[in-house]
């Protein structure tokens, strides 16, 4: 498998609310290449997403949306059965109105990415997927979706014409399906930064990954997350960077900010 020359990297920002605090956005964008920004739904006040577009924005760093479940107490990892008609509401509404912000300070939303729950959820959840990529569809043909590779999500992506961006995470464990080990099951979360790094060089370099029964899973990315509310975010980030730059791969956002 030839080494992909240019990857992209990137991290759940914007995940601030109010006086609580989370993660620090103004490292990790100076480290990442997108920013898959909080829409107000499972955290981000309105300040929180207008402060973390600028500063996207001032280091050229593509905007995503991410996008999730009405969950703000679970921070949108509980899944929600929520009608497709008013799960499509939802996202088309989160779309909408960080694009709105994104626009006030120079650049715009260029792809959309689930979160938490409803991440996990629309890899198998059809009816869920389809309500996502519908509320894509009628705002932008032009976005692309990013997901889990197989997942129904990307599925429903690519039959309506959407790009699909296939997706990895640098600080999660997998299953041997290929799937992300739950966050209350032992393995769910890696820390140590060394690990992590040589951890996505392997992956980018060979498209797999060791799941946490040790299992090989073959895995191919356009895009590695670094979650933002992981601990060491920053560290882990810059040595994914560090790393792969350091093996000739190239950092660059797969959908580049109308700046860049």
């Amino acid at each position: 498998m030839p080494v992909p020359t240019t990857i992209d990297l990137n991290a759940d920002v914007g995940e601030s609310f109010g006086h609580w605090r989370l993660g620090d956005d103004e490292a990790l964008l100076d480290v990442v290449t997108s920013a898959n920004v909080a829409c107000g739904f499972h955290a981000g006040d309105p300040a929180t997403l207008i402060a973390t577009c600028r500063a996207a924005t001032a280091r050229g760093v593509a905007i995503g949306a991410q996008v999730g479940y009405r969950d703000l107490a679970g921070f949108g990892r509980r899944f929600v059965d929520v009608a497709a008609d008013d799960l499509y509401a939802d996202v088309l509404y989160q779309l909408a109105a960080l694009d709105g912000i994104a626009r006030t300070v120079g650049s715009a939303v260029t792809y959309v990415k689930p979160h938490g729950a409803l991440y996990n959820a629309v890899v198998h959840h059809e009816v869920q997927a389809d309500a996502v990529v519908r509320a894509v569809v009628d705002y932008s043909r032009d976005l692309p979706v990013v997901g889990l590779p197989g997942s129904a999500l990307l599925a429903a992506a690519a039959t309506a014409g959407l790009r699909t961006v296939r997706e990895a995470f640098a600080d999660r464990g997998y299953t041997a399906a290929g799937t992300l080990v739950p966050r209350s099951e032992p393995g769910a979360l890696l820390d140590d930064p060394a690990e992590v790094a040589a951890r996505v060089l392997r992956l980018v370099r060979e498209g797999r990954v060791t799941a946490t029964d040790g299992a090989e899973v073959e895995l191919e990315a356009d895009s590695v997350c670094v979650h933002g509310d992981s601990p060491g975010a920053v560290a882990m980030a810059q040595a994914v960077r560090d790393a792969l730059s350091g093996n000739g791969v190239r950092l660059a956002a797969f959908a580049p900010p109308p700046t860049a």
